[in-house]
């Protein structure tokens, strides 16, 4: 019985590992969906609460927004697109869907899958059309593994972010708005974060009614 208890329990390990790693590789950004000038950009961004329900954003499109929010703007010195306290990156980006969350690499390009869970519910807070967005987007200050925890910065570091999704959706004719409610307690265990870890905004994503 021992032995079999034992074993159950290694192919529960095991699976939970396969999910952990599971990995989906993105196709590369587009720079050709970005050509709209900043000043259209500015001119164009607005807030957007209507989303059509069932119409997907293609991977492209998903990969491109990604870059602009934390990718890499200069391979040899490891710099993002947007800028952090001190040079912290701490913002992660998580994409979350119907079929679980997401933590995006920007510099393999790729999504490591961490959560089977839906968590936009968590993140609705009663404004229900955050499930008619095909992704959210959730912005993360991690920050346990840092000497200092300094969750003013990571605020700041979010805003950054924050305005370069909103910038890359208003170029790509999407839609998208940048939110603070969310059931914190919740997305820190789904997302198993630790001390030091802050949940700061989440931008849902898709095209407009």
């Amino acid at each position: 019985m021992k032995k079999v208890l034992s074993l159950a329990f290694a192919l529960i390990m095991m699976g939970g590992c396969a999910v952990a790693q599971e990995t989906i590789q993105l196709p590369q950004p587009d720079m050709k969906m970005l050509k709209m000038t900043v000043a259209d950009a500015m001119q164009q961004r607005r807030s957007g609460r209507e989303y059509l329900k069932g119409k997907e954003i293609s991977d492209k499109q998903l990969s491109t927004i990604l870059w602009a929010s934390v990718g890499i703007n200069d391979p040899k010195s490891g710099r993002l697109v947007t800028p952090t306290a001190v040079n912290m990156q701490d913002i992660k980006v998580y994409v979350c869907n119907e079929k679980g969350v997401y933590l995006y690499n920007a510099k393999a390009n790729n999504l490591t899958k961490v959560s089977s869970e839906d968590l936009r519910p968590s993140m609705c807070a009663r404004q229900m059309f955050v499930m008619d967005a095909p992704v959210t987007l959730l912005l993360v200050s991690e920050q346990s593994s840092k000497q200092r925890h300094n969750e003013r910065y990571g605020a700041m570091d979010a805003g950054y972010v924050s305005q370069d999704i909103y910038l890359a959706c208003a170029a790509m004719g999407l839609k998208t708005v940048a939110r603070a409610m969310m059931d914190q307690e919740a997305v820190k265990k789904a997302l198993n974060l630790k001390e030091g870890d802050y949940p700061m905004l989440n931008h849902p994503i898709g095209y407009g009614k």
